[in-house]
This record gives structure tokens, sequence and C-alpha cells, in this order.
């Protein structure tokens, strides 16, 4: 073989990898809905609540690449497969033009909800809003979502009881609504005032970056323990030994995904369902993540 044809296939090699990550990247993983499954110990969980199983399901982008109506159903039967607790929606269930006039939706809001609607858990569907339903709408957004059945918390606490126990379900607004760290944190003392003392506290949020302003010196209750959140997409690219090289978070890589444990509170991020800016996932699939939480 001479030299020129060693050449040509050294071309060719170098040059085919990158294409058929790129393909694979764009034609394959954006539709591997995968179900991440994870035991978190809490330490000081209610032993009355050792083995709750919540399906945490964000960042769905409804029509986006990846996100379609087959996924979308595909997504509701494995989520009703686990047989959880309760199932959260983490926000940012929509995608389209940032408009709230003309609500471009990539994805129609009857036909998600349609979709959603098929959700099935033994306390329910509970869901926050994300920056997306911001852009729309927080009040249609959150009405929209509400014709599929489920509870939608903007600043507000919903209880769940098991044998006279309890634990308070915060639902807080999107991280975009709070101007100032402090604004996060009396948002959610606000929301837990009447509560205060009555059960385990497990606040759900779009971003984690939110975390540092609700605990610490601006801790929102002595009874949070866990705080589930999205919005990361998990970086969507992730390359071995480096990392998702871009995170939409002010703490880089830091909450990227899965689970943390900052300030003495366990956080989990999950990696999400559809895309947004690029049409791409690598090494970083959809993921519907079931959480069974422990007594430690």
């Amino acid at each position: 073989m001479t030299w020129k044809k060693k050449t040509l296939i050294i071309v060719g090699i170098v040059g085919g990898v990158p294409l058929a990550l790129l393909g694979y990247s764009y034609f394959i993983e954006p539709f591997r809905l995968v179900v991440n499954r994870q035991e978190i110990p809490i330490k000081g969980w209610d032993p009355a609540f050792d083995g709750m199983k919540f399906v945490l399901i964000s960042d769905i982008h409804a029509g986006s690449h990846g996100s379609s109506h087959e996924q979308l159903q595909r997504m509701v039967q494995l989520a009703n497969e686990e047989d959880a607790d309760a199932i959260f929606i983490l926000g940012d269930s929509i995608a389209g033009a940032q408009n709230e006039i003309f609500r471009d939706l990539q994805m129609p809001m009857e036909e998600l909800t349609s979709i959603l609607s098929g959700l099935r858990a033994r306390y329910g569907v509970i869901a926050v809003l994300g920056n997306h339903e911001g852009f729309h709408g927080r009040a249609w957004s959150a009405e929209g979502l509400k014709r599929s059945g489920m509870t939608v918390l903007q600043d507000e606490v919903v209880i769940l009881e098991k044998d006279g126990h309890r634990i308070r379900v915060l639902g807080m607004s999107d991280h975009r609504q709070f101007p100032h760290w402090k604004d996060a944190s009396n948002a959610g003392k606000k929301a837990l005032a009447n509560t205060e003392g009555t059960g385990n506290v497990i606040v759900l949020q779009h971003s984690p970056d939110v975390l540092p302003s609700i605990t610490g010196d601006l801790l929102i209750s002595r009874d949070l323990k866990l705080m589930f959140a999205g919005h990361t997409h998990g970086g969507q690219v992730r390359i071995p030994f480096i990392g998702p090289p871009i995170v939409p978070s002010s703490f880089g890589q830091k909450y990227a995904a899965g689970h943390v444990r900052d300030g003495g509170i366990d956080l989990f991020v999950t990696t999400g369902i559809g895309t947004t800016t690029l049409p791409f996932r690598f090494m970083v699939p959809p993921e519907i993540a079931v959480v069974t939480l422990r007594t430690a």
C-alpha cells in the first residue's frame, strides 16, 4: 500500500469519527429515553416515609428535537410503570418562540396536556414552572398544565400525609423570578410559615442554582431535607474525562446532574427529556429519574 493510500485512509478515519459522533448525538441519543433509579439516604428523614419513591420529569420542551408526541407517550408509560408515590414535573414543559402574545409553541398546549393527563401516582402529579413558561406567561402556562389534572405550585405548599405523618412539598417560582438571593429565601419562608414544624420539607425548583439562597444563613426551614431540580439538561453534551463543557448554571459543573450534597442539604438534578438551543445530546440521554428516599 502506498503512502498516498495510507494517508487517504487515515484522513477518512479522522474525518469520519467526528461525523459519526455528530450523527449519533442528533439521530440516536436524543431519542434514548432511560430510567435512572437511585436511592438517597437522607439524614433526619421521617422513618414513616422510608422508601418513599418519586419520579422526576423535567425540561420536556414538548415538540423539541427528541421530544415528540410518541416520545412523550413513552415517557408517561415508563413513569407509570414505576408505581411512584408522586410524580414531580420540574419546569420547562413547553418550548417555542419566546413571546407572550403569539405563543408559537413547538407542541400545542392542548396536545401536551392530553399526554400528561395519563400520568398516575398515589399522591398525584405536582409541578413547578420554568423559565420557558415564564417566556409565554406564567399564569397562562400554569392554567394550561392544570388541565392535565396536575397541581401547579408557585411558592405554595402541598401536604403529603401517611399514618398521621406529613411531608411538606414546597413548589417554588422559577429562579428568574427572584432578582436577589434573599427574595427566594423570603418567598420560601412565607410559603412555609403556616406549616412550620409539621413535617420534613422537599423543595421543587426548576434551577439548582437556588439552593444556596434557601440554605445556610438564608435557610427557609429547619425541616428542609431535600431539593429536586432540572434546568441544566446535564449540559446535554458530556465529554469523557472532562464533563459537560457548557452548563446553564452559575456554579458550572457543580450542579450539572445527579445527587449533590451542599450546605447540609441533599440536591438531585435530573437531566431532563427534551433539548434546547442545540438539538444534540451526547452521553447525557433523556432521562426519567426515579428517586427512593431512605432514612439515614
